[in-house]
């Protein structure tokens, strides 16, 4: 059965950020360059991104565990995460249960260049919105983290769907929100979002798309 989780929700409350202050520096500019997913998104300047996204050992630490632990992975186990970035996540899992086989992919090529050495040889570059080039059930867990919003609606039917296929669990977080300041805020941070959704209409896409995995939101208090 389909459950709502809290394992980004902290990582992602404890980075300050002003809203208003991104939202009048030159965001239409931002955006583009942003939509780029190059240096500049990675590590360029804040107002274009993550403004220097580097290892930081432990950070994804905990969010790690609590996956392992969730979806009972251990030696042997498959996992994929869809739209992997640089891949920290996927190497601190790995740091937890060395044998397990990681896979992931991701639309940019920048950071997949700039992934932690131990995992490029595991990640590729592939679109979340193109079939994915597993067969049926090929994971133990497949995992999507802050990348469904960046697809138009119209792209989220392959997304959603062969997350689904591919893996025998699988977990999503996005951004989300509940009501009016949440939606500003979020409007006023996003830079590659394509579908700003509240909370019920993406639990409508996953009933749509036949997503029975588990899900997180993170909101822009």
């Amino acid at each position: 059965m389909r459950k709502e989780l809290n394992l980004v929700t902290s990582l992602h409350m404890a980075t300050k950020r002003d809203y208003l202050g991104r939202m009048n520096d030159s965001k239409v500019e931002a955006m583009m360059i942003a939509k780029q997913y190059g240096a500049d998104y990675w590590d360029g300047d804040r107002k274009y991104g993550y403004g220097g996204y580097k290892y930081m050992p432990g950070r994804w630490a905990t969010v790690a565990q609590k996956l392992i632990d969730l979806y009972g992975l251990k030696a042997g186990s498959k996992v994929l995460d869809v739209g992997c970035g640089k891949g920290f996540l996927l190497y601190e899992m790995q740091l937890i249960e060395p044998g397990l086989e990681i896979h992931g992919f991701d639309i940019s090529q920048y950071g997949l260049d700039h992934a932690h050495p131990d995992l490029k040889a595991n990640l590729f570059i592939h679109r979340a919105q193109d079939p994915y080039p597993f067969g049926d059930n090929s994971f133990d867990l497949v995992i999507s983290l802050g990348t469904l919003h960046n697809l138009h609606i119209f792209e989220l039917e392959i997304a959603v769907a062969e997350i689904e296929r591919v893996g025998k669990q699988g977990y999503i977080m996005l951004e989300s929100f509940r009501n009016e300041l949440e939606m500003f805020n979020l409007e006023c941070w996003a830079l590659t979002a394509e579908s700003l959704m509240d909370v019920d209409e993406w639990k409508w896409v996953y009933d749509r798309f036949g997503f029975k995995g588990d899900y997180e939101f993170i909101f822009f208090e």
